[in-house]
């Protein structure tokens, strides 16, 4: 009889184990699929902003130059050219920063994972 019980006992704590594992796979499965959503979302959207901003910013230096035929080219020329070099230079390093600090990937699952093991303890 207290073998029964004790095969119950297993059974039941193998079926409680292979049931939390499930849902941690099932959070990370949705963590995975939200981070995909965002990185492609965001990739589309950084595409075509700086297609936006590079035609427009071509635009605009070629009305500048034209404008500016008759009086000062090279200085209109120069003034675009380091405008736009330290504005790619900023938004390198905006990007860097925002890189490095970006949150961890899963820290959903890791942190459930992390409670999980605790309670095992």
């Amino acid at each position: 009889m207290s073998q029964e019980n004790l095969f119950s006992s297993i059974k039941g704590l193998v079926a409680t184990g292979v049931s939390i594992a499930q849902t941690r796979l099932e959070l990370l499965s949705v963590d995975v699929q939200i981070a995909r959503n965002k990185f492609i979302s965001l990739l589309i959207m950084i595409i075509s902003a700086l297609f936006f901003l590079f035609f427009g910013l071509v635009m605009l230096a070629l009305y500048i130059v034209i404008y500016s035929w008759e009086t000062d080219r090279m200085m209109a020329l120069g003034l675009l050219t380091g405008a736009f070099l330290s504005i790619g230079i900023v938004l390198a390093l905006l990007i860097s920063q925002s890189l490095r600090n970006m949150p961890r990937l899963f820290e959903a699952s890791i942190a459930e994972l992390a409670k999980d093991r605790e309670e095992l303890k």
